[in-house]
């Protein structure tokens, strides 16, 4: 049965293990150390800061969705790279579209399975700018209710 809970301690491991492989794996653009120096500030720093929610079945998580809901930015969602386009990252999405009448995103062009991901969702492209930490452009894309 896959359930979506949100996150406790005993999942971070999980997390940052999905957060890492699905990373360099749709951010093949990016050096691998790159995403290696973000590991420490992602369990430190923004994980702590967001609402988290995983997606599991049987005990194993199978992905996650970060949410900063006072800002309606939907800050991470990762699925385990195996498991993508299953319906996960939809599921994770829907639940978090029933907590906000709005939501704002960030993703890198690049990653064109995750841009055509959030358009197939109603997201909306915004604005194009350049990430500064990497310098790559990034999209802002935003998705509302109404």
């Amino acid at each position: 049965m896959t359930i979506i809970t949100t996150a406790d301690t005993k999942d971070i491991s999980s997390i940052l293990e999905i957060w890492f492989n699905a990373s360099l794996q749709a951010h093949d653009f990016i050096p691998a150390a790159y995403w290696e120096k973000q590991l420490i500030p992602m369990r430190d720093l923004y994980l702590p800061l967001a609402e988290n929610y995983i997606i599991k079945e049987n005990d194993t998580v199978l992905g996650f969705v970060s949410l900063l809901k006072s800002e309606n930015v939907l800050a991470a969602l990762f699925i385990e790279p195996q498991l993508q386009g299953a319906g996960y990252g939809r599921c994770l999405v829907d639940f978090i579209k029933q907590q906000c009448d709005q939501l704002h995103l960030n993703v890198y062009a690049e990653n064109t399975a995750a841009v055509n991901f959030y358009q197939k969702q109603g997201f909306k492209v915004i604005y194009q700018g350049i990430d500064q930490d990497t310098g790559h452009t990034e999209l802002s894309m935003r998705w509302s209710k109404y």
